[in-house]
């Protein structure tokens, strides 16, 4: 696939070991419906996560994306910056993959495309997944804050008032996905507080 001029827009959409595999999921169906270009790459631990997760098989998972790479290959065309996308969404992010990132060691196809993201001056957001956190996990979100990532762990907002699970996940990959300026459909937005016409 020619990395020029790309017909519809693009974004690589990384999926790594943490629980939640359901994000990554929600997101690749709903940039298909919104027609946008998905590269996905998968970590080996997101695969044994899937299976304990999701009903869906890998073969299924990886149909969602238009291209799928494997983690072990560093050649992808979404391992330079050459090739041209909006950025990269990994949901869930696991503190293995945050820690390559904030680290620049990048052992995976995963964390590579986070790296040349990053390097490139696009969009990186993490959903990170993890609780408690120690200081180290603290300081990683700080580096790669500080590196020019959004940090977005999937935290639910209730002033919603969610009834099922697809509720929850379906408002965090919206607002995920609004730091990429694309307007999903997903998210029931806040409009304030609704003045009173009762009279004084």
């Amino acid at each position: 696939m020619s990395s020029s001029s790309p017909s519809k827009p693009r974004i690589i959409v990384g999926i790594s070991g943490a629980s939640g595999v359901i994000y990554g999921i929600q997101a690749l169906k709903t940039l298909r419906e919104l027609e946008f270009e998905t590269h996905l790459v998968v970590s080996k631990s997101a695969l044994v996560t899937l299976s304990q997760e999701s009903p869906l098989k890998a073969a299924e998972l990886f149909e969602l994306a238009d291209v799928h790479y494997a983690n072990s290959d560093i050649g992808a065309c979404i391992a330079s910056g050459s090739f041209q996308t909006i950025g990269m969404l990994i949901a869930p992010c696991s503190i293995k993959t945050l820690s390559e990132v904030a680290t620049g060691v990048t052992s995976s196809l995963l964390s590579r495309a986070a790296d040349v993201v990053l390097k490139e001056r696009r969009k990186l957001v993490l959903m990170v997944r993890e609780t408690p956190l120690h200081a180290g996990h603290l300081e990683s979100m700080l580096r790669v804050t500080n590196m020019g990532a959004i940090v977005t762990p999937p935290v639910p907002a209730f002033y919603t008032q969610p009834e099922t699970i697809d509720d929850i996940v379906c408002q965090s990959i919206g607002r995920a996905l609004d730091l990429f300026n694309v307007e999903s459909g997903l998210v029931k937005r806040w409009t304030g507080n609704q003045p009173r016409r009762d009279k004084e």
